[in-house]
């Protein structure tokens, strides 16, 4: 057998090593996607990848090895920032996430580091050295035009499958446009990357022709504020809202005074978010900025990374034109969802994370208060001449609601329920749930009753506004229970929370409305303690007593539309990147 030549010997051993590269990107990447249809989408990804290089170039090592460390990094670098930050690479972390502030992250995380460091050589010089290790290989005994032209055609059709397999309305339609909670917790790493960068195409709201330019969305009237500048304190409650809604919920461990009226109470009631389930972000987004996510598409599920650098107005900023400083007290850390860069670029002055305090998942409502003490005595100190724009998230009710009944006080400890659902097991399960959220609706009763007494029995004019993000699920079967909710809160009612306004000063506030709308929220804020509207925030308010609360199914068509038309095409309320 003759001798093989050192350079076809090299080219062997790349051939190996790329074949070895690309066999594990395959097995540990698409294989590993959650489920059939995400397997099947990721993988036909990669391999007309690997074939649409094989045809351009005729070298087989650089074509697998090339296709295989790119899908390869994708599904590491994926799984590295599920398992560290919480949630998966996506589209936007391109972007976003390249930049001093994420090198200051990598930097807490050797393994995340060495990785990242890992990558950035490997990435370029190992294809580079396959590219010069192999000759072009392919259809060697063919004539020069023949082969040319063959595959000129065949790179071409693999781009074009490559294409359609990419495309939001082709052979893969099923694997976009999930829900967000389930992009980021699904684990399909390649599947999810690469769909997400449809899910990022920002579409502003169709403005209809010959809409109203006649109404005009100016306040007028005189701004009623107390002789002090008063702290304002917002707390967004996770997955909460008046168990009494419930048809069923009419046993004494239904009812809690954090949904009672007192003689503080401006305004308050149920509440019209946009969202079920989870994606506690976009209830931050529309409070924090007046919009609702659903106004953009699919990109409104991103808003942390796509739509807070590109909104011109927000609560943050207005309280600041008004001489506040503002501050976020975030329960976990400020890696999950890009949540440190959103606040930072909604306007927030400071932004104290879990990872300060050490906060959690876990962590109780008792955890965050204990939490807002220290902060809120460390900005006073600090900042003794500046009011304060204060907004804190809760975390406990986040599900599962899955703690054994028999682990709870009474009277959760037996079903409230026994008997109400069929079949047996959905009673179970119901009874379980509803337990466990009504033990720790308990907790953060007595919680926020202790936060009224630490900020209102005094004598500093102080706001205090507390509102539910969305319903919990229960893995979806909350929806089998019945719910009493008044005929004009909208069709959903499994977007119905709450909400409740207090000061300790007297101020009139034009908001007794069925239902009222979260994007509402900020201008009330505003308005309860005596700070400047701005054109946004006046508009804002006016949308709200023309609508009487609603927003998105505002009754009055022409009224939204103008006001829709007014707010992103004179006040250009989302900038130009």
């Amino acid at each position: 057998m003759p001798p093989i030549a050192p350079g076809r010997r090299r080219a062997w051993i790349w051939r190996c090593f790329a074949a070895a590269v690309f066999g594990a990107a395959l097995i540990l990447g698409p294989l590993t996607e959650y489920g059939p249809a995400d397997k099947l989408f990721a993988a036909c990804l990669l391999l007309t990848c690997a074939a649409a290089l094989l045809l351009a170039t005729g070298r087989v090592a650089f074509s697998l090895l090339t296709s295989g460390l790119v899908f390869g990094t994708i599904s590491l670098a994926g799984t590295l920032k599920f398992a560290y930050l919480t949630t998966p690479l996506l589209a936007p972390d391109l972007k976003y996430f390249v930049n001093r502030e994420t090198i200051e992250v990598l930097a807490r995380y050797p393994p995340l580091l060495a990785a990242s460091i890992a990558a950035a050589v490997a990435l370029p010089l190992l294809p580079t050295l396959a590219l010069l290790a192999e000759r072009d290989g392919l259809m060697p005994d063919r004539p020069r035009g023949e082969r040319r032209c063959a595959r000129l055609v065949g790179t071409f059709a693999a781009l074009m499958l490559l294409s359609a397999c990419a495309m939001p309305e082709g052979p893969f339609r099923a694997v976009f446009n999930k829900p967000m909670w389930v992009t980021i917790n699904d684990r399909s790493f390649v599947t999810n990357f690469f769909t997400s960068f449809n899910d990022t195409q920002i579409a502003e709201p169709a403005i209809p022709a010959g809409v109203d330019r006649s109404i005009d969305w100016r306040l007028d009237r005189p701004l009623r504020a107390p002789p002090q500048k008063p702290d304002v304190i917002a707390v967004l409650q996770e997955s909460t809202f008046d168990p009494r809604i419930l048809r069923l919920c009419t046993v004494p461990a239904c009812r809690y005074r954090m949904f009672e009226r007192d003689r503080r109470t401006r305004a308050g009631g149920l509440l019209n978010v946009h969202t079920f389930g989870g994606g506690t972000w976009t209830s931050e987004f529309a409070f924090l900025t007046g919009l609702a996510d659903k106004l953009f598409g699919n990109a409104g599920l991103y808003a942390p990374y796509n739509l807070a650098p590109r909104v011109s107005f927000t609560l943050p900023r207005a309280f600041a034109a008004a001489g506040y400083r503002t501050v976020a007290i975030y329960p976990v850390t400020g890696d999950f969802l890009n949540a440190r860069n959103a606040y930072a670029l909604y306007g927030f002055d400071a932004f104290h994370d879990g990872s300060d305090y050490g906060l959690g998942w876990e962590s109780s409502d008792a955890d965050l208060l204990s939490v807002f003490r220290q902060v809120y005595a460390k900005e006073k100190a600090e900042h003794p001449d500046r009011p304060l724009f204060v907004f804190m998230l809760t975390l406990h009710q986040h599900g599962p609601h899955m703690t054994p009944l028999a682990l709870l006080p009474a009277p959760f400890d037996q079903p409230l329920f026994p008997g109400a659902f069929t079949p047996r097991k959905l009673d179970e399960w119901l009874n379980l749930n509803i337990g466990n959220y009504l033990e720790r609706l308990r907790q953060s009763d007595a919680v926020l009753a202790e936060l009224e007494r630490f900020v209102l029995d005094r004598r500093l004019p102080t706001v205090l506004l507390h509102f539910g993000d969305h319903q919990p699920s229960f893995d979806g079967a909350i929806q089998v229970i019945p719910k009493k909710l008044p005929r004009g809160a909208g069709p959903n009612s499994s977007l119905v929370t709450y909400f409740m306004l207090k000061t300790n000063y007297p101020i009139p506030l034009r908001a007794d409305h069925t239902v009222t709308d979260i994007v509402y929220l900020g201008s009330l804020l505003l308005e309860s303690a005596g700070v400047p509207r701005n054109a946004f925030y006046q508009a804002n308010s006016l949308l709200r007593e023309r609508c009487k609360g609603r927003y998105l199914d505002c009754i009055d068509t022409r009224i939204l539309a103008s006001y829709h038309d007014y707010l992103f095409n004179r006040l250009d309320v989302l900038r130009d990147e």
